[in-house]
């Protein structure tokens, strides 16, 4: 199963707050194109598979939680200060 670090966490809850998002939403990360694509979602879709950890919620269509199975959502900054996610080993 996905892990998500505490850092990994804090981005996402600050980017659910600035969308206004509902409560219960959370980040669903999706295959699109060849990578990964992460968007807010007010709620999972039929047969995601729910992470919930350090109060954030992800969910994963079966094929992203296989290919993330035994990684973690990490987060980094960029050359520019900025925060990203990272997926690691």
């Amino acid at each position: 199963m996905l892990a998500i670090s505490e850092s990994a966490a804090e981005v996402i809850k600050v980017v659910l707050a600035g969308g206004d998002s509902a409560e219960g939403s959370g980040l669903r990360i999706a295959p699109a194109g060849d990578g990964l694509q992460a968007a807010i979602a007010e709620a999972p879709q039929a047969g995601d598979q729910v992470v919930e950890e350090s109060g954030v919620r992800v969910f994963l269509p079966e094929q992203a939680a296989s290919l993330l199975d035994d990684k973690t959502l990490d987060a980094e900054r960029d050359d520019n200060g900025e925060l990203s996610l990272a997926v690691r080993d």
